[in-house]
């Protein structure tokens, strides 16, 4: 870790060290003697001492890291507190990947909706027979590219009604811990994550996909976007089934907790992969058997 700028940022553990001087710097590089990277703020303005060595490391392949990528590597997160206009460029997403994910999406619904069909039949008898309404729950929420969408879902609440008045609707639409209005069955879905199964027909649809960020309700999603700068680029990919805020996360409703599952979704976004994609997956098997994050 090499000093100056905001690579204080970087938690110190047994992997990351500080540097000692320029010179003793100098001469490890010299000797091939560092197994390992250099970490520092890049944008910070170094003596030219210093800069010199950046250059002779990386010629050497020595691997020179700006602190940001190890930043978020550590956290998970994108930081966006000063995100400037550089930073947004740089989360543009991976297009050919975005592409292949797309077919994947195609082809392992086609596939499991017949599959589905039958324990969704059951499951939607269950929910009449546990409380009265509807067994299917539809809610316009926000999505791609700032699109609205009809969101299906099991309905895990009783039945209400709900005023037209803004207010009223976000306040509806945010779900508290032991939530009164959560029926029997509706708990045991909500932990298993059973009641979002029929997204697979809004991901068949090409208005969600199985991961990236969860859409929101449409009056939260426009508060949020009123109280929080750049709120609205989370919808630059599909949102989905699971996403990497839900299983780092959990479930979220204030402000304050939004504004950290945004720069989760930001590191979603910079960083989408074949193997990001993966690890949620694994997280999510995990947060289905565990419960955690369900509200």
């Amino acid at each position: 870790m090499i000093p100056g700028g905001r690579s204080d940022e970087i938690q110190l553990t047994q992997q990351f060290i500080p540097a000692p001087d320029v010179h003793e710097m100098q001469s490890l590089v010299e000797a091939d003697r560092i197994d390992g990277a250099i970490i520092a703020d890049l944008h910070y303005d170094h003596p030219d001492e210093w800069e010199r060595l950046f250059a002779r490391a990386a010629l050497r392949g020595i691997p020179v890291y700006h602190y940001r990528q190890i930043a978020e590597t550590q956290s998970g997160q994108v930081k966006i507190d000063h995100l400037s206009e550089n930073d947004l460029g740089s989360l543009i997403p991976n297009v050919p990947y975005m592409t292949t994910k797309r077919a994947v999406d195609i082809i392992s619904s086609l596939v499991m909706i017949p599959i589905l069909l039958i324990p969704f039949a059951i499951i939607a008898l269950a929910i009449k027979l546990d409380s009265p309404g509807k067994a299917i729950f539809i809610q316009e929420r926000m999505g791609f590219r700032g699109e609205t969408f009809r969101m299906i879902k099991f309905r895990t609440m009783r039945e209400r009604r709900v005023e037209d008045e803004e207010t009223a609707q976000r306040n509806d639409a945010m779900t508290q811990a032991d939530d009164a209005r959560i029926t029997r069955l509706g708990r045991f879905m909500r932990h298993t994550r059973i009641d979002e199964l029929p997204q697979i027909f809004n991901v068949l649809k090409g208005e969600m996909s199985w991961i990236g960020p969860r859409p929101e309700a449409e009056s939260l999603s426009r508060w949020y976007e009123s109280e929080l700068p750049f709120y609205s680029y989370r919808h630059i990919v599909r949102p989905g089934i699971t996403g990497w805020a839900q299983v780092n996360q959990g479930h979220v409703v204030d402000v304050e907790d939004v504004n950290a599952k945004l720069r989760y979704d930001f590191y979603y976004v910079k960083n989408i992969s074949m193997w990001l994609d993966f690890l949620i997956v694994l997280k999510t098997a995990r947060v289905i058997l565990t419960g955690s994050g369900a509200k």
